[in-house]
């Protein structure tokens, strides 16, 4: 990867993704899916089921197609200097996308056949809109819980866009089958979070920072209800990376690292990663991504 320190100037694009969880005998999974490699974002990279925020995001029909008010979903987002319904916007975009990408439709009395007969539709040219109108849908917004909000720098560090992005949690629901589409990706998996970063750090996948922190932090939980309830417990923390140059390597620091500007954590593990080795790592090695306590060790 080839790091850069020219400045972007425009601003951020809004965008949301969803981190899917379930629950097995190995602990949390989390659902990644690969970037086809010509994307011009985090190309060939496994990352969470996400995108831009369109303009008819804000247009859709709110009080025929979502669950809960627009003064509810405003409040959880803990961003009081946003519209109503640009807040509503951000859960339009996470469900649009994730069911775009994946084939998980979160709507009230949705089974895998309607999901099927919904991706019909958007294959054959409807909008969004128009597959819930004719499928008389409601969404189910209460099935996924703001979790953070990441900014990306100035300066670039994997790409040379940036976008402000809200990340929203939740557990798959249990009658469909998350997928691929063979278009924006290319492969789709459940991983454990432990299990994503190791074959992280034995080179079998590529992660972009914002997903090695990210599982990092799920490491810490040990079922999906876990997660979402310490989700619902405090309000999606702000990070905005800030990379500088060190002895001839490229950082990113977090909130709560002695070079961030922010002093309070928003998040557990590493405060900082480091360019090295030709991928972002620890400062402190593989066994700094996990919580405290006996973890495996990395691969040889």
């Amino acid at each position: 990867m080839e790091i850069n320190s020219e400045v972007i100037t425009s601003p951020p694009r809004h965008a949301a993704t969803v981190v899917m969880l379930r629950d097995t005998d190995a602990g949390i999974e989390v659902f990644l899916l690969k970037r086809h490699g010509l994307s011009d974002v985090f190309g060939g990279a496994y990352v969470f089921p996400g995108g831009k925020v369109d303009a008819l995001d804000a247009e859709l029909d709110m009080a025929r197609h979502l669950d809960r008010p627009l003064a509810e979903l405003h409040e959880y987002l803990n961003e009081p200097a946003l519209e109503l319904v640009t807040a509503a916007s951000f859960y339009v975009a996470a469900l649009r996308e994730v069911f775009e990408e994946s084939g998980v439709l979160f709507a009230q009395g949705v089974t895998q056949q309607h999901a099927l007969q919904a991706r019909a539709l958007l294959r054959d040219g409807a909008s969004f809109e128009e597959v819930l109108a004719r499928l008389e849908l409601r969404l189910q917004t209460h099935s996924v819980v703001p979790w953070s909000r990441w900014v990306t720098p100035k300066v670039p560090t994997v790409s040379n866009k940036r976008f402000d992005t809200r990340f929203f949690v939740s557990a798959v629901p249990g009658n469909q089958v998350a997928g691929h589409d063979n278009h924006e990706a290319t492969e789709s998996v459940w991983l454990t979070p432990g299990d994503a970063l190791r074959r992280y750090w034995s080179g079998e996948i590529q992660l972009a920072p914002p997903q090695i922190m990210s599982l990092a932090h799920l490491t810490y939980f040990p079922r999906v209800a876990d997660v979402l309830a310490a989700a619902r417990n405090r309000p999606p923390p702000l990070i905005e990376p800030q990379p500088f140059n060190h002895e001839g390597r490229r950082v990113i620091c977090y909130p709560g690292d002695a070079n961030h500007t922010t002093r309070e954590r928003a998040m557990p593990g590493p405060t900082r990663l480091i360019y090295r080795n030709k991928r972002f790592e620890p400062e402190d090695g593989f066994d700094a991504l996990f919580a405290p306590g006996p973890v495996p060790l990395a691969p040889t």
